[in-house]
């Protein structure tokens, strides 16, 4: 389940990310309005609560980034591009 908290800093995430186009991605993000639709790594709930998010993220060049990311309109097209990398965690 990804409820997502965007941390301030790097010391503070779990996961640098960059926001790339969708060809260069490795996941397709869809934002989901509720927890309850949040589900999987690219349904994402963006929570403004630290405690009740599954991973925090901070948002980086894409040379520093572990994970790539395009968010998507539609729910259809989210997925991983890329093999999910093992010690990655949503």
């Amino acid at each position: 389940m990804a409820r997502i908290f965007q941390a301030q800093s790097m010391g503070e995430a779990d996961v640098r990310v960059a926001l790339v186009d969708r060809g260069s991605a490795d996941l397709l993000v869809h934002r989901v309005a509720s927890w309850g639709l949040a589900h999987g790594d690219a349904l994402w709930y963006i929570t403004r609560d630290r405690q009740s998010a599954t991973a925090s993220v901070f948002f980086v060049s894409q040379g520093m980034a572990q994970l790539k990311i395009c968010f998507v309109d539609s729910h259809g097209e989210a997925g991983w591009q890329a093999p999910r990398p093992r010690n990655l965690h949503l």
